[in-house]
């Protein structure tokens, strides 16, 4: 580059360094930058060359430094160091020639600090730093276990030798030697139970073996099937989609001495579909036994209470917005005794509340909450603590179209079925009107129906929305906590006051983000389909940013019943009087908006509800077989209790509930009864839950109390990005799960009050995030 005599010294000397700055590969984009800065500079500029060219030196290379230190951290096993942490230490360097010592010594007293920021005592801050890295998938080595021990100790200044260090090492040691251990006896199980079951099923023979091991003809083995005497042990299905039937040869050999009698029935036997009587065979564990043994086939009449009512449903379907609870909570709070049944915590509490509205005081039952009202006779609570054996005279269970949920189904099935209540309201949208039908057949019970239209009306946009066009009153759906965030970000960059609501976040956060914007206080809500039930909104249009959504099988075209559920929040009586529902541009047509909402409810492919086995059906199974491994019982359940074409019932496939079993094959100690608790535990599997789970039911197992988990170090909520609200959502997860557990296992549990206090302190501070990021529009963090 040449010098130009007209320009001033600094741009002169500027020009010069760029000259003859070498060029390597990696630096291309730092030297294009002091290009730029040297045509930039103003020709009467006097400021010291040298300096301008270290600072705009440095502040381009800090992109480089920032990526050398991550490499470097994570290839010594420092995997607790945050980018975070790099940033702040790189951004102190004023020296462009630092090599990788200088970095070191700039990140030093950062990482020491941020130590002892987690925690005041060195075991709280290893603790905590263990937590944080179980939370993101990574769990510590043994070498890494020993660093991040050492670093420890640098920061709180311990000497060699401390007590500290050589009892944490021991107590780790200890701790991933045990969890290998739980690992190991676990896998020998389950091959054990999955070679019996093979050798079982091996032994299992085709139809046309049937008569010859019952010593009757063809045709009469025929007909006993149809009359559901002989029972099937499995049914196969081939190429070409025909089905190859089974039987177990002990069980049929078991029968023979039934076939006289079936004879002389001559055809009388229970009819075609009719409910099954499986015959007696004694201690012979086949699928058939099991079957019988558990009922679900005859699920209705596990619920004795409930049968022995002379109970009435009244089943209340419209669209959101058509006042079905108001009605129900009406009939309930004139009752002497009640039960409301909601599917979240959030709206257990606001049935809670909507009682003491109308005069009446009500206790409050979810899986991890307990708020008892002495002499109160009515309680609030979740569909999944629906008490059985106390009879009352009215009971609420809302949102019935969850009884398709293939996860949560069977809680509304069980609830429907068995809630003791000698009138019962069951609400929902109108998709659920023959699932219910069907329940109320089985259960025997007479069903009226009462059908509500909205109170203000609802219509589709005919044009696409903007983002920069989004105003007061709207809110914006998408279908992932990320998509959440991203377009909470844009928003705030077009100047926008953003609430937002979405699965990961607690009751708590969820009620007071609705409150902002029902307030005005946030011009804008952006949410997940989480907004579908349990939240009070005063909605004036819903803009959606997507029409697809992965539903964790499979991505998807929004359903009818999904578009008017969430499109339903649009329009409040008495405010908005007219709803309107809309799509983001760019994501999809109006027209396919104004189809659903016109659509007439989606009938179902399949009426048979959901039936999973409850804590009495699993006892009941581990008996008759003789095995108390959890998960032989589940395998013996799903094989066995319901056929594939069972008319009447299908059977949840209980994921978690397998895997959470198959890892407590491991635990020794633990009774059938306590290990069925954990299997029901709500965890979060994408942040190794199971495997916290698993961690503390084997403390459990040794009588050792399991602490409840703290909230690691909380930045200041102005600081606070993506990762840090994200891992603060997941502990709040973990403590909902320490909650649950410890009113089941509360002298293993101890120490609830100090939970609830560290549960209120992550909401609190979950909440201050999300106002400060709106308050301050700081969404580059986001």
């Amino acid at each position: 580059m040449t010098s130009d005599s007209s320009a001033s010294p600094a741009r002169q000397a500027l020009a010069c360094a760029v000259a003859h700055t070498t060029i390597a590969p990696e630096a291309k984009e730092e030297h294009e930058v002091l290009r730029r800065l040297a045509r930039n500079l103003e020709p009467g500029a006097h400021e010291v060359p040298n300096e301008t060219y270290l600072q705009v030196l440095c502040q381009v290379r800090r992109k480089r430094w920032i990526s050398r230190l991550l490499d470097k951290t994570r290839r010594s096993g420092r995997i607790w160091i945050s980018r975070e942490e790099i940033e702040e230490a790189v951004s102190g360097i004023t020296d462009p020639q630092a090599d990788d010592k200088a970095l070191e010594r700039a990140l030093a007293p950062v990482a020491e600090s941020r130590l002892r920021g987690y925690a005041p005592t060195p075991r709280a801050v290893f603790e905590t730093v263990q937590a944080d890295l179980v939370d993101t998938g990574r769990v510590l080595s043994p070498d890494q276990t020993d660093l991040l021990l050492m670093a420890i100790a640098v920061a709180f200044g311990l000497p060699e030798g401390d007590p500290f260090l050589e009892t944490a090492r021991r107590d780790e040691a200890r701790r991933q030697q045990a969890a290998s251990k739980i690992e190991q006896t676990a896998r020998q199980k389950r091959n054990k139970e999955e070679a019996q079951l093979r050798e079982w099923e091996e032994s299992l023979v085709p139809f046309a073996e049937v008569p010859r091991l019952l010593r009757c003809s063809q045709r009469e083995a025929l007909r006993w099937i149809a009359e559901n005497r002989l029972p099937f042990a499995r049914k196969v299905r081939e190429s070409g989609g025909r089905e190859r039937w089974e039987f177990d040869p002990a069980a049929l050999v078991a029968l023979r001495g039934k076939v006289g009698e079936w004879r002389k029935d001559n055809g009388r036997g229970a009819e075609i579909g009719g409910p099954k009587t499986a015959p007696d065979m004694g201690r012979k564990v086949a699928n058939s036994v099991i079957a019988r043994v558990a009922a679900l086939d005859r699920y209705a009449a596990h619920f004795r209470t409930a049968r022995a009512l002379n109970r009435q449903i009244t089943l209340v379907t419209g669209p959101t917005n058509s006042g079905k609870s108001y009605t129900a909570l009406n009939a309930l709070a004139q009752a002497e005794s009640g039960l409301a049944l909601a599917p979240l915590r959030l709206l257990a509490h606001e049935f809670r509340e909507a009682l003491a509205s109308r005069g009446v005081e009500a206790s409050l039952s979810t899986g991890e909450e307990r708020i008892v009202v002495p002499g109160s006779k009515h309680l609030a609570a979740t569909v999944e603590m629906c008490p059985f054996y106390s009879p009352v005279d009215v009971a609420v269970i809302d949102e019935a179209q969850m009884l398709f949920d293939t996860d949560r189904g069977a809680a509304w099935t069980a609830a429907i079925m068995g809630a003791p209540a000698r009138h019962l309201y069951v609400l929902g949208a109108p998709d659920c009107i023959p699932m219910v039908r069907r329940i109320a057949e089985l259960c025997g019970d007479p069903l009226d129906e009462i059908s509500l239209e909205r109170k203000s009306p609802l219509r589709a946009a005919s044009h696409p929305v903007r983002l920069a066009d989004l105003g007061a009153g709207d809110a914006l759906i998408a279908f992932s906590r990320r998509e959440v965030l991203d377009l909470r970000a844009a928003l705030l960059q077009h100047g926008k006051r953003v609430a937002v609501v979405y699965g990961a976040l607690s009751p708590e956060v969820r009620r007071a983000e609705a409150q902002r914007f029902n307030d005005g206080e946030a011009d804008i809500l952006v949410a997940t389909d989480a907004i579908g039930m349990g939240l009070n909104l005063s909605i004036k249009r819903v803009v959606f940013a997507a029409l697809k959504k992965y539903d964790g099988r499979q991505t998807r075209d929004l359903t009818v019943q999904e578009v008017k559920q969430i499109g339903g929040r649009a329009g409040r009586f008495g405010k908005h009087e007219t709803g309107v529902v809309a799509v983001l541009a760019g994501a999809g047509s109006p027209t396919f908006i104004r189809r659903q909402l016109e659509a007439d409810p989606e009938q179902p492919d399949d009426l048979r509800p959901y039936v999973q086995p409850d804590a009495d059906i699993v006892k009941a199974v581990a008996t008759e077989i003789g095995s108390q491994s959890l998960y032989g019982v589940l395998s013996r359940i799903h094989r066995a209790v319901l056929r594939k074409d069972d008319p009447n019932y299908r059977l949840s496939d209980m994921e978690q509930a397998f895997a959470i079993a198959s890892a407590l094959e491991g635990v020794e100690g633990l009774d059938l009864t306590t290990r069925w608790s954990y299997a029901m535990c709500p965890v979060d599997d994408r942040d190794n839950g199971i495997r916290r789970l698993v961690g503390w039911a084997a403390d459990h197992a040794a009588g050792r109390r399991v602490l409840p988990p703290g909230t690691g170090r909380l930045p200041p909520s102005e600081r606070a990005g993506r990762e840090e609200l994200e891992r603060a959502e997941k502990r709040h997860k973990r403590l909902v799960a320490w909650r649950w557990l410890a009113l089941r296992f509360p002298e293993i549990y101890p120490d609830r009050e100090e939970a609830e206090d560290t549960t209120r302190r992550l909401n609190d501070w979950i909440e201050s995030v999300l106002r400060q990021q709106s308050r301050t529009r700081r969404s580059t963090r986001f």
